[in-house]
């Protein structure tokens, strides 16, 4: 094979290239031609060059092989700049020096993975090199992944604060009420008690409160739990939906008797991926979004409906196990449905509403594989369905 018009000597086998330093331009033309048939390979001159192709196509090149002996600079000192500054780079020495000093400086500086010695045998160098690329492959894998886990726990936390202000808030404002209402007895005994404007009035904001405090809590405690999982395997027993359906039913704080209007069929029981503290989150957030939907002109049997089925997402698509919540609220516009779990979109800007449930929901129904389907007709209500992966 040829190089191309950018200097690369492209092979068969993918996007990952070996970039080859070495300041005889036959030697760097001999190892193109012989290992790019298998190998996507780029070439330099030196220490400087090589540094410049790693700045300009650092994401590309997955292992570095240098000679040791170059003017200016030697191989060492590249491989040590590189280790610092492209950590996922598989890095190898070719030298013909048998020289124990070389060796040590190498090892100690450049972290090498291996050392080779002119004149290069073809069996070995491929060898070596195709296990420096696996190597470095690992290594981009295990990058990505943290920084994937990074993200996710960003964005949760950031879902979370923003989920966690609102019944902190009503807890707060249920707590100045009650202050303002205090009253000291006049006989100065020690007792006191709380004004009622309505009978009833104060043990209600007292249970409302204790059951908001008790939501915040259990979001916080999802949220140090997704923390410690993001780096740590998964070694939880399988989580079924119909104990994720109850855990809701059981913790969600409704007001009022919206509880009442939550009802639920999980016959089809399925087990689910992933553990259940964001699908929890995910779960709370959609019945927390059809509550809203209700709650400013409630119809006379205002329903929330939770329940497990089977069926394909799309026309054409496998079958799969889904959680759907529906209600019968006043549904959601065109405009607003083709925007939903795409982008922050909320139909409740004027009393805080972010837009950001869906779009938190979407990634985590994603990072486990599956997806998420919003479907609603204008008066109809709406009906949100989370499908997964078959467990098996």
């Amino acid at each position: 094979m040829k190089p191309d018009e950018t200097g690369v000597t492209r092979g068969p086998l993918g996007a990952h290239a070996i970039l080859m330093v070495d300041d005889e331009p036959q030697a760097c033309k001999w190892f193109a031609r012989l290992y790019g048939d298998e190998f996507v390979v780029l070439t330099a001159s030196g220490v400087d060059e090589a540094l410049a192709l790693l700045a300009q196509r650092g994401p590309e090149i997955a292992v570095l092989l240098t000679d040791y002996a170059m003017p200016a600079r030697d191989g060492v000192a590249l491989l040590s700049e590189a280790r610092q500054s492209y950590p996922h780079v598989a890095r190898l020495l070719v030298s013909a020096y048998a020289d124990k000093d070389v060796a040590m400086s190498a090892v100690n500086q450049g972290h090498v993975e291996k050392i080779l010695e002119k004149p290069l045998d073809e069996a070995l160098t491929r060898q070596a090199l195709r296990e420096a690329l696996a190597s470095s492959q690992e290594r981009a894998r295990d990058r990505a992944l943290l920084e994937r886990r990074a993200a996710t726990l960003r964005e949760t936390l950031g879902f979370l604060a923003h989920e966690v202000t609102t019944p902190l808030a009503t807890v707060q404002g249920y707590l100045s009420a009650m202050r303002e209402r205090h009253r000291n007895t006049p006989e100065g005994d020690g007792m006191a008690h709380i004004q009622e404007q309505n009978p009833g009035d104060v043990l209600f904001m007292i249970e409302a409160a204790q059951r908001r405090a008790e939501y915040a809590q259990s979001l916080v405690s999802t949220f140090v739990q997704t923390a410690r999982d993001a780096y740590h395997p998964d070694t939880s027993p399988s989580l079924r939906a119909s104990d994720l359906v109850q855990a809701v039913r059981d913790e969600f704080p409704f007001d009022n008797d919206e509880a009442r209007w939550l009802s639920s069929d999980v016959a089809a029981d399925f087990v689910l991926p992933g553990r259940r503290d964001l699908l929890y989150l995910v779960l709370c957030t959609l019945v927390k979004n059809a509550t809203l939907a209700l709650r400013p002109d409630p119809p006379l049997q205002p329903r929330v409906h939770v329940w497990l089925g089977r069926e394909a997402p799309a026309p054409g698509l496998p079958v799969q196990a889904a959680i759907h919540v529906s209600d019968n609220g006043p549904g959601i516009s065109p405009d607003v449905l083709k925007r939903l779990t795409f982008e922050p979109t909320t139909t409740r800007a004027n009393a805080g509403g972010s837009g950001m449930g869906l779009v938190f929901c979407r990634r985590v129904m994603t990072s486990l594989g599956g997806s998420i389907v919003v479907k609603s007709e204008a008066g109809q209500g709406a009906t949100v369905s989370l499908y997964f992966p078959s467990a098996q």
